[in-house]
Parts: structure tokens; C-alpha cells; sequence
């Protein structure tokens, strides 16, 4: 009985939609930042074998969205960016990234829809650009985003600039 009571719990874990906070860089704990970076270099450089440079100066300037399940694991994150810092004219959305566990049950979805609304939120009704791997184009389409048709390779993968006005 207790091994089915952990089970069941163990699958509402993990249907359960994360919780969100978002805050700029200089109210990050020690922890809330160690965790933003150990998921993406576990993802980015690890997972998709890629080594860059990820502490490139834009999260000092950027809000930081993390969202976490039930039991308090960081499982999806996303910076956000002012117009000006990755691109003249433009709000960003950057470093989307979810746990391998968080993938395929809508979470990355949330997280979109979290970080659309804040930036306009944060930042003012000003146009989002974002570089999106370019397998992912159809995902961002669902919230809007536009390809510019601007197809690139970024540390070897190929992404392509995309504006939501």
C-alpha cells in the first residue's frame, strides 16, 4: 500500500505545473543562481554537447523566471532580457531551457507564456526578439513569434531570429 501511495504521488508530482518567481539578478540567492547555472550548462553545453562561454555579461542586466515543481527543483528557466541588451530596438527572451524531466508536460509552454507576459509586464508593450534553435521554430510560432528567415549557426547548432510585435 505505501509502495502505491508513493507511486500515485510520484504522478501528481509530475502533472503538477511549476510555480514561478522572477527576479532581477541582484536579488538572485547564492543557491537560486548556482541551480540557473548547473541546469543550463547540464542542458546547453552537456546535453547538447556544445561548449560556450555561458556567463556572457546579460544576466546581470536581466530578470530571471525559474520555475519549479512540487518538491522545490528548478525545472525550467528563462532571462529575460531589456531592449538594448541582446538586441537594438528589441525585448529578449533568452536561455529557455527545461530539465529533461520537465520536457513533454507543458511546462516549457507555461514558461513561454510566463516570459511573454512578463517582459511586456517589465519591460513595456515593446517587441520581443528572440534566437531560437530552428528545430524549435514551430514551438515559438505558437506564442506568436515571427521568423525573420535569418537562419544562423550559433556554436554549431542552427538557430534562426524570430520577433513577436
Amino acid at each position: 500500500m505505501a509502495a502505491l501511495s508513493s507511486f500515485l504521488s510520484l504522478l501528481l508530482n509530475c502533472h503538477t505545473m511549476p510555480t514561478f518567481s522572477c527576479v532581477p539578478f541582484d536579488q538572485l540567492t547564492l543557491m537560486e543562481l548556482y541551480e540557473i547555472m548547473a541546469l543550463r550548462q547540464a542542458v546547453f553545453c552537456v546535453e547538447q554537447n556544445c561548449p560556450y562561454l555561458d556567463a556572457d555579461g546579460k544576466d546581470q542586466p536581466a530578470w530571471h523566471l525559474m520555475g519549479r515543481d512540487a518538491q522545490g527543483t528548478l525545472i525550467c528557466y528563462t532571462r529575460l532580457l531589456p531592449e538594448g541588451v541582446s538586441y537594438e530596438g528589441y525585448t529578449s527572451i533568452g536561455r529557455v531551457v527545461s530539465a529533461p524531466v520537465a520536457r513533454g508536460t507543458g511546462a516549457g509552454k507555461i514558461l513561454m507564456e510566463q516570459s511573454v507576459a512578463l517582459c511586456q509586464h517589465l519591460f513595456g508593450p515593446k517587441p520581443i526578439k528572440i534566437g531560437a534553435q530552428s528545430y524549435l521554430v514551430r514551438f515559438y510560432e505558437g506564442f506568436g513569434f515571427r521568423s525573420t528567415g535569418e537562419e544562423y549557426l550559433e556554436d554549431g547548432i542552427p538557430h534562426t531570429k524570430m520577433i513577436k510585435n
